[in-house]
């Protein structure tokens, strides 16, 4: 059988998603990837050149994955963050990946200009809307990112503590708190964005 370079860097890539959401960056070993994605370790450092680079190029392609996946709607704000808390809630690595990489990076991510530029593109759309077209572009882009941002936050923390979330709300019932989770969310988005608007008008 031909060897097939892009099959074995899918499987490196997937084998360290699931090593990383487990153990974090300084946890993580490059034998355990190898052996689950069935390659050798050579073959890992070939094409990633190194564990950090590894684990750098997963959280930025688990981003771009949600970016693609889910796009804000300018005209649907809320029904968009529902979407997203659907992405959230059926891909749990990629709020493991960000919590590992801010407690052993310091909150210092990788390629941080890149993900800052993604991130402003989001919210041009709520510069460009006609939200508030009197007022200046770069003040509507800064609103926009903190709406964004608290947004986020909204839906993140539903998934990043399941533990403190059961015992706040008070329930054993995981598809039940997540439907009424869900409505809540989107629910108190839509008032952000009301909120927002309000405030540029």
């Amino acid at each position: 059988m031909a060897y097939d370079a892009e099959d074995t860097r899918r499987r490196i890539f997937e084998a360290a998603t699931a090593e990383f959401a487990r153990y974090g960056l300084a946890g993580a070993r490059v034998g355990r990837i190898a052996e689950e994605a069935r390659a050798n370790k050579q073959a890992i450092y070939l094409y990633y050149g190194s564990k950090e680079k590894l684990f750098a190029a997963v959280v930025r392609a688990k981003l771009e994955e949600v970016s693609r996946s889910v796009s804000i709607d300018p005209g649907a704000v809320a029904e968009s963050i529902g979407q997203m808390f659907d992405w959230y809630q059926e891909h749990p690595d990629l709020i493991r990946l960000l919590l590992w990489e801010a407690l052993e990076a310091g909150g210092a991510g990788a390629g941080d200009a890149e993900r800052r530029e993604a991130f402003r593109g989001k919210v041009r759309f709520l510069a460009d809307s006609g939200v508030a077209p009197e007022r200046k572009q770069a003040e509507c882009v800064r609103a926009g990112q903190d709406l964004l941002f608290t947004l986020m936050g909204l839906i993140a923390w539903n998934f990043a503590v399941p533990g403190m979330c059961r015992a706040v709300l008070d329930e054993d019932d995981e598809c039940a708190a997540y439907a009424r989770r869900r409505r809540h969310v989107i629910d108190t988005a839509r008032l952000l964005t009301s909120a927002y608007a309000r405030s540029l008008s």
